[in-house]
């Protein structure tokens, strides 16, 4: 073997074992305690099932596939009411549509010079809020072309643990107080609020959620169906004139 061939094959075992490595540290990242806390969320959401009828295997099925935990709420939601397959289907896709901003952001931080667009819509799935916050944490001090290892070992993780946390609560859901699945289940929210509170990087993310933490509670009693949509465009568009407002006077 030449010299040269020697040289890549040693280039080529250290780039896997360093891509391995960083493969470790995203696992052991979804163990921190955002991803202890959404596990804890889990809990209240495996109890919510199993009293909406769903069974064990559809339970797992949907924290793997629909992931993210409010989505996973609209459907149950839907399935209590009574509402028809399209219909909730449509509130679990305008459910998901907040974490398009999100995939957006993340996506250019993980792709490197080599990286296959397919293994990023693949690991594109795996993006809710806590792996998000996790990784835009700590993309920054990653090499780029280790980034996408790290989150393949956090993003999958997360939905692995999280189907196994369902799956042990669903079997033994009737041993569980309602109240401490219920106080479980809003430690996620808080953690969601304070995670985005502490990530913004500019102060119109904070009016953002200001507006919707007030804006909330004031369309649910007036419109229902609609608070949430409500409060998003009107607490996003103010949030934008803000941010406008901010710069143009920032500029003169």
């Amino acid at each position: 073997m030449s010299d040269e061939a020697t040289a890549i094959s040693i280039d080529s075992e250290a780039d896997t074992a360093g891509r391995l490595v960083w493969y470790l540290r995203g696992v052991w990242a979804a163990f921190s305690v955002p991803g202890l806390l959404l596990a804890s969320a889990h809990i209240g959401f495996a109890g919510l099932a199993k009293e909406a009828g769903l069974t064990l295997v559809q339970t797992v099925f949907m924290t793997g596939t629909v992931w993210a935990l409010p989505a996973n709420v609209v459907l149950i939601g839907g399935i209590l009411s009574g509402a028809s397959l399209p219909a909730a289907a449509f509130a679990v896709a305008l459910s998901s549509v907040r974490l398009m901003p999100m995939v957006v952001a993340l996506v250019p931080e993980l792709k490197g010079p080599r990286t296959s667009k397919w293994f990023l819509y693949f690991l594109s799935h795996f993006v809710a809020v806590t792996s998000w916050v996790l990784a835009m944490e700590r993309l920054g001090g990653i090499p780029r072309e280790m980034r996408t290892s790290y989150y393949a070992g956090l993003g999958p993780t997360l939905v692995l643990f999280n189907m196994i946390v369902v799956a042990v609560v669903f079997l033994l859901a009737d041993s569980l107080p309602p109240a401490v699945a219920a106080a479980l289940f809003l430690l996620t929210p808080m953690y969601f609020l304070m995670s985005l509170w502490g990530s913004a990087r500019e102060r119109a993310g904070h009016v953002a959620m200001v507006l919707g933490l007030v804006l909330g509670p004031a369309f649910h009693l007036i419109w229902p169906g609609f608070d949430l949509l409500l409060a998003g465009l009107i607490g996003g568009g103010g949030a934008y004139i803000f941010h406008h407002m901010t710069r143009k006077r920032a500029a003169r």
